[in-house]
């Protein structure tokens, strides 16, 4: 089949979901489908100029190229998963997140702008009325599908799939830190973390991966470091290769992953294939999926000392720490978490 990979970009900005799309692209590819990516430039302010995009994306014509037809179109990202096409199949990465489940929530932008309800409405709206075009709809994570079912009373069949470089990663003998690779930002809670450390009684360490999505937002993170007296404990690590990355995970006593309300979380999964435990939040989402507390990994409450506490137990509990690291991979292997299941879901 022709298949057009529909989706948004913020031109600059790199995360899972420009790697979602290139490995559902190569997958497609590898099983002998022409595969493109459509990504839609997206600017979510003003609000209203939520509203132009997706009147863009509704007013384009996938329905062939060059007078080649297009088989099937996947939709990914919002407003992108609303184009038109007759054999559109939805995999929602997730919605327009402010219009939803942030609405009302400290993270949230869209609730103060002056015509932030109105804007809001609309996007609800949308998808209310037109995700139902497509022919199937799957969610990238069972989190996903439930925020669809509670806000647009839509059902969504989870498809999980794996993180790139899955079969590259692996495990080596555990170093005195944990790991949190992620971006740098508010919603990832690399400073719920600091404050954790800072209630910690054992000698906890922590190695920080990922480029700040706002230059003050790092300042800010070190500035917190300092203040807290973490300098000795604490390693910023920046932007790392792909290489590092798994060789700091392959180290790693443990995992931290902590983001509020997680979509899915490529952290988890890349925990789960290094054999490390993972300790996550109680409102995490994605992560709670695949983290069973006491078996492959812990759940705190969001608050520094709780999270100081788990961080406390892995770190006091080096066997046990590895057994759980088994364990997770173990449900990794179990779950059938490969391209070419998504590629038999997606295209039949």
């Amino acid at each position: 089949m022709r298949i057009l990979i529909a989706t948004t970009h913020v031109p600059f900005i790199r995360g899972g979901a420009e790697a979602h799309a290139e490995g559902l692209r190569e997958a497609l590819q590898t099983a002998g489908h022409e595969a493109e990516i459509v990504a839609i430039p997206f600017k979510w302010y003003p609000p209203e100029r939520i509203l132009d995009h997706l009147l863009a994306c509704r007013l384009f014509d996938f329905t062939e190229v060059a007078g080649m037809k297009i088989d099937r179109v996947i939709g990914l990202k919002f407003p992108a998963y609303l184009v038109p096409h007759p054999n559109k199949v939805v995999w929602i990465l997730h919605q327009h997140r402010t219009a939803y489940e942030l609405w009302d929530h400290q993270l949230s932008d869209l609730i103060y702008q002056p015509d932030g309800l109105a804007v809001r409405d609309a996007i609800r709206q949308a998808d209310s009325n037109l995700l139902p075009e497509a022919k199937r709809l799957y969610a990238n994570s069972g989190n996903v599908a439930q925020r669809l079912k509670t806000y647009c009373n839509l059902d969504a069949e989870p498809l999980y799939h794996p993180p790139p470089n899955a079969d590259k990663f692996y495990c080596a003998e555990a170093e005195d830190y944990l790991f949190f690779p992620s971006r740098l930002c508010a919603p990832k809670r690399q400073k719920l973390v600091l404050e954790a450390l800072a209630h910690t009684r054992e000698p906890v360490k922590v190695r920080f991966a990922g480029a700040p999505d706002h230059p003050d937002f790092a300042k800010e993170l070190t500035d917190l470091t300092r203040k807290l007296k973490l300098t000795s404990r604490v390693e910023w690590l920046g932007p790392i290769s792909e290489a590092e990355k798994i060789a700091q995970y392959a180290r790693a006593l443990g995992v931290i992953y902590p983001p509020v309300d997680e979509d899915y979380g490529y952290v988890t999964l890349e925990a789960m294939l290094s054999r490390k435990p993972l300790i996550t939040c109680t409102d995490s989402g994605g992560p709670l999926e695949f983290v069973r507390p006491g078996e492959d990994g812990l759940v705190a409450a969001p608050t520094p000392k709780k999270l100081a506490a788990a961080m406390d137990a892995l770190w006091a509990n080096r066997t046990q720490a590895k057994q759980w690291g088994a364990a997770g991979r173990e449900l990794y292997e179990s779950l059938d978490i490969t391209w070419p299941h998504v590629v038999r879901v997606l295209t039949d």
